[in-house]
């Protein structure tokens, strides 16, 4: 699969995501407007991101995703999210995987979130972004040939999650989007151009801790 995003996030990621709502207080999501005034709230800003990691057969794939947001309100975060994708294919003579080619690609990009809990542990979100991606292929079963193309495409990921947010604490979440715009470039779209679903783990921390 030559378009694939590999966003697939490990079972470690979800196993440390359960871990970590076990033994989280019995708290729900709060959020004060009283005590620093109107404008931007240090208390309100977080830090962290996703990492995700995909392998079998002959094809490996690793990801973070950084991200830095704030807290609107009680129910509504947003900020920016940068991409940074490497995956790769090995050539496979005997054919049963492909047609002994090799292929390398490298993702990187990125975009702004909205996160809208309209429960304290269920989300939807909207993220746009624009990504470049830089692919190689090489054919081994033609001497030399090496074809290397680089696009970039935008997209629109939106979809739904479920997580844990205490503000002025730290945040988890799983999310499952998709690519609603169907550009033929990018990265979320399988060779044929069908959307993947783009699975996504993981935990912001808030730099002012209370």
């Amino acid at each position: 699969m030559i378009r694939k995003v590999v966003i697939a996030v490990c079972l470690s990621m979800a196993g440390l995501a359960g871990f970590a709502q076990e033994h989280m207080p019995n708290r729900v999501n709060t959020y004060s407007d009283e005590g620093d005034g109107t404008g931007f709230l240090k208390r309100n800003l977080f830090i962290g991101g996703s990492l995700g990691l995909g392998f079998g057969g002959d094809e490996f794939s690793i990801g973070v995703n950084p991200e830095i947001g704030y807290s609107l309100n009680r129910w509504l975060d947003v900020g920016a999210v940068v991409n940074f994708n490497y995956n790769s294919i090995s050539a496979d003579p005997s054919g049963y995987y492909n047609n002994d080619v090799s292929e390398k690609q490298f993702i990187y990009g990125g975009g702004l979130f909205g996160r809208a809990w309209v429960l304290p542990f269920l989300f939807v979100t909207a993220q746009p972004e624009v990504n470049w991606t830089h692919d190689t292929q090489k054919y081994y079963g033609q001497p030399g040939a090496t074809y290397t193309t680089s696009v970039n495409a935008p997209s629109l990921l939106v979809g739904a999650g479920y997580g844990r947010r205490l503000i002025g604490q730290n945040t988890f979440y799983i999310a499952l989007m998709f690519d609603v715009l169907g550009n033929a470039n990018s990265p979320y779209n399988d060779y044929y151009g069908h959307p993947l679903p783009v699975l996504r783990a993981g935990f912001d921390i808030f730099v002012h801790r209370r």
